[in-house]
């Protein structure tokens, strides 16, 4: 399938491919979405999965983020259509709640709130169980693929110039038996999507091969999230959710969300030292700190339905596979094992499946031999942007710490433009738009220099902005 010394053209779309063998560490999205774009390469796709896998829309242990707030952004969605034909229908379908961008929320950030004018953009907020039951069941109806499920990869096979599958353990009740030796997969390409955990820096470095430069921005984020049901139906108002955004200034932030069941989610974040509490009476104390009551309050006449569940792990973590190194061919990562991101941008699902796009483009190139670098490369560039929006924010925050912290002169001046940019994001029909669309990875970040976006940021006034939360949407044209 690549290949960095040897021409493997036959692993093209369409050729061969009998006897191809690749293997994919990790069943979740960014793996799933990868082995159903390698099956039209490869006579066989085994997904290697630590999780007994669910057969229902529900949270499991290898996603333990899955309990807080996620977002489908416009970028994921054109990607998961363009991979799986149809699947939006589906989503839609199963009840996902569909939220135009700025009409169906009510959003404060910077001291400002949020006009809510006609939408420009689209998320999904329905829970991360439900996108990911409905991939894997689109995914997994391909025989090609099959599943090796409560098994962990705790090596490679190969050397540092190859590497030729993987080493399995079983887990659960009874799999460390003393004595127990790992069994040997073999594969022609074996792809990482096991998270942000992965150990293929260890086992590179096992097997005499250089493991990826690590870049890491960590603002000590942490989350607390709670499912509640509201007796009213709906949040006092026409909206379909709320929203306070953390920033420098303001370092605590939260929301409530809809979810596909009729309930919704409420996650609240705070910074290092200051994390939301997990027990009952402090986690809803935590929301009347926000700059307007209006989430707490909604807390107080809504019914909670579950526990208040935590996270910390939220640092922002990019592998460089893409710089050159001794590596081997035939080894690929993908998802949050080649990039992870601080959760509360939403940019994960969307990532995974433009991950995959990118995968399957790079496989089928029409005029560039896949090598295992070119690959990773394409890999890396479809992750690139998230990175930036993400860690160019969380360079801000206070306290951040970890060694891709500091910024370049670059950097100041493209910081300059942004905050003009921000400052108009909440109430400029130009601006508001096109900010949008970046940071929903619909756009290249290139279309906030588009000529009447850069004249409204260099020369427009700031416009004004509602002075208490509008819990009304703005008529048509105004």
């Amino acid at each position: 399938m690549v290949d960095d010394v040897q021409n493997y053209g036959s692993w093209r779309r369409g050729a061969d491919a009998r006897g191809r063998h690749a293997v994919v560490i990790g069943g979740s999205l960014a793996g799933l979405l990868a082995a159903h774009v390698l099956a039209e390469h490869a006579d066989r796709v085994t997904i290697v999965e630590r999780d007994r896998l669910p057969e229902s829309p529900e949270p499991r242990p290898g996603v333990p983020q899955g309990r807080h707030v996620h977002v489908l952004l416009e970028g994921g969605q054109l990607a998961l259509d363009a991979l799986l034909p149809g699947f939006m229908d589906e989503l839609r379908a199963s009840g996902a709640p569909r939220l135009g961008q700025p009409s169906d929320m009510v959003q404060w950030q910077s001291g400002r709130w949020f006009r809510r004018t006609e939408p420009t953009s689209y998320i999904y907020t329905g829970s991360r169980g439900q996108v990911e039951h409905l991939v894997r069941e689109r995914v997994l109806a391909n025989p090609a693929i099959t599943t090796v499920t409560s098994t962990e990869a705790v090596g490679l096979l190969g050397d540092a110039s190859r590497v030729r599958g993987v080493l399995l353990r079983p887990r659960g009740e009874g799999a460390r038996a003393v004595g127990q030796e790992p069994q040997a997969l073999e594969a022609d390409l074996v792809l990482d999507a096991s998270g942000r955990g992965s150990r293929a820096s260890q086992w590179l470095s096992a097997m005499g091969a250089e493991p990826p430069e690590e870049e890491t921005i960590d603002t000590g984020l942490a989350y607390a999230s709670r499912i509640y049901h509201n007796k009213s139906g709906n949040l006092g108002s026409d909206s379909l959710g709320y929203y306070v955004f953390p920033n420098p200034s303001q370092v605590c932030g939260g929301g409530v969300l809809p979810l596909e069941d009729g309930r919704h989610l409420v996650t609240l974040s705070g910074v290092r030292g200051d994390e939301p509490p997990t027990d009952e009476e402090g986690f809803e104390a935590f929301a009347a700190r926000f700059p307007h009551p209006f989430i707490h309050d909604w807390m107080r006449e809504a019914e909670p339905d579950t526990p208040p569940f935590g996270f910390r792990q939220t640092s922002n973590l990019r592998r460089r596979y893409d710089r050159p190194g001794r590596r081997p061919a035939g080894f690929l990562a993908t998802g949050d094992a080649l990039c992870t991101f601080n959760p509360i941008y939403g940019q994960g699902m969307a990532v995974a499946a433009m991950s995959a796009v990118a995968l399957r483009d790079a496989l089928a190139h029409p005029r560039r031999t896949p090598t295992t670098r070119h690959v990773q490369q394409a890999l890396f560039e479809a992750s690139r942007q998230a990175w930036d929006i993400s860690a160019g924010a969380d360079r801000k925050m206070p306290g951040a710490v970890g060694n891709a912290v500091g910024t370049r002169a670059a950097d100041r001046v493209a910081g300059w433009y942004l905050a003009r940019v921000q400052q108009r994001y909440p109430g400029d029909l130009v601006v508001g738009p096109a900010f949008r669309s970046v940071l929903t990875l619909a756009s290249p970040l290139t279309a906030l220099f588009a000529p009447k976006v850069a004249r409204a940021v260099l020369f427009g006034p700031v416009p004004a902005t509602p002075s208490e939360p509008p819990m009304t949407r703005e008529a048509a044209g105004g």
